[in-house]
């Protein structure tokens, strides 16, 4: 079996997660490490046990016998990297989003379809085992005709105003916050669990803190102290905590989603609900291993993740028996797998199980189609008209 040798690029939350996953596939070597500059890049390669670090990505790209690279960077970074590893001839995963405009998008995925790389997106909540069982039930016709979808996505990391991070920074993460940090991962978990498309949006944002507290000081400098008040900038916000978006979807079914990183005590919960003519479904992130199944005549149940209990085609993505509970840390392993089921068999395939830049470019047009509604207080067509 040959073995593939893949390089990470960027170390915050989701490269060790990244990191983790890929040791997880036997065929899989992770070989290399880049970070801004040699000292971050040789503490962060150390402490992950990789052996190779470069404090500059382009160097690791320049390494010949490096198959494929995982964009972890900041956002405003993705289009530039992802762009130099498809024609340093790399396979490509990249952190959402894929880039900041849908230009930019576009352009990647051009080029990777070009270069015959296979490419991939982390939009990773589509392998939870429930979430495929409940795509492949309504592509069975299980669910009946779909009327609806609604539901959120909750956080509250930035609910001080004291709370500060870079994704807070438009010239950073790009003009939407919310909608394209958090917001992407639910319009494109309904959109592949339904199979329907998006087709206008009204979206309504609100800035709870249009002015935060900007740490003067690096994090590790003040873990776990209290920071006195001359530690801190008063910096403007021109991105939004919380929206709420209407869907018409293709052919008529209607969906609401509501977004916020400022509600106290959720950590980090998307739920949606599936409205059918035949039956309702709701799942919950932060209770991934269960499904709830609604009913009109009848009694309602809890579906629980169980390879005897899902569909055959769900079974693939499940690593335990029933009752062992799988979560985040099990999703981007069972994307990796599939991704690179790909890149041994030579390059992308022509339906590819896995989210693919395409994919990472349809959430640049949604999250842009967006902003706009909110911006003139319309509907808008996601292909671009507005009415």
């Amino acid at each position: 079996m040959k073995e593939l040798r893949v390089g990470v690029i960027g170390t915050g939350f989701i490269g060790p997660v990244h990191v983790q996953a890929l040791r997880r596939i036997p065929y899989i070597r992770v070989a290399g490490l880049a970070e801004t500059g040699d000292e971050l890049a040789k503490a962060k390669a150390e402490a992950l046990g990789i052996d190779a670090w470069y404090g500059n990505y382009e160097d690791l790209l320049a390494k010949p016998d490096i198959d494929a690279v995982h964009i972890c960077s900041p956002n405003f970074l993705h289009a530039e990297m992802a762009k130099k590893a498809l024609l340093a001839g790399k396979h490509v995963v990249c952190e959402k989003p894929l880039a900041v405009t849908p230009a930019e998008a576009k352009e990647l995925v051009d080029l990777a379809a070009k270069l015959k790389r296979a490419n991939a997106v982390h939009f990773n909540i589509r392998f939870y085992p429930l979430v495929r069982q409940l795509k492949a039930m309504v592509e069975k016709g299980e669910m009946g005709r779909i009327f609806s979808i609604q539901g959120s996505y909750l956080q509250d990391w930035l609910f001080y105003e004291t709370d500060y991070n870079w994704r807070l920074e438009s010239k950073l993460s790009g003009e939407s916050r919310a909608v394209a940090d958090i917001g992407s991962h639910w319009m494109d978990l309904v959109e592949y669990v339904s199979g329907l498309r998006i087709k206008q949006v009204f979206a309504d944002f609100a800035t709870f803190h249009p002015k935060r507290k900007k740490p003067l000081k690096p994090v590790e400098t003040y873990a776990g102290k209290v920071l006195k008040p001359e530690d801190y900038a008063e910096v403007d916000i021109d991105t939004e905590d919380y929206a709420t978006v209407l869907f018409r979807f293709q052919n008529g079914e209607r969906g609401v989603l509501t977004v916020s990183q400022v509600s106290a005590g959720r950590k980090n919960r998307l739920y949606f609900e599936l409205d059918g003519s035949t039956r309702s479904a709701a799942w919950d992130s932060e209770m991934p291993n269960r499904m709830w199944i609604g009913r009109r005549d009848g009694n309602n149940e809890l579906i629980m993740k169980d390879p005897s209990l899902v569909h055959a085609e769900v079974r693939s993505i499940i690593s335990l028996p029933g009752g062992h509970q799988e979560g985040f840390n099990d999703t981007p392993f069972q994307l990796f797998t599939e991704f690179y089921g790909d890149v041994r068999r030579g390059g992308p395939s022509a339906s590819p199980s896995y989210p693919t830049f395409a994919d990472g470019l349809r959430e640049q047009v949604l999250a842009q189609r967006i902003l706009e509604s909110h911006r003139g207080q319309k509907w808008v067509d996601v292909d671009g008209g507005t009415r």
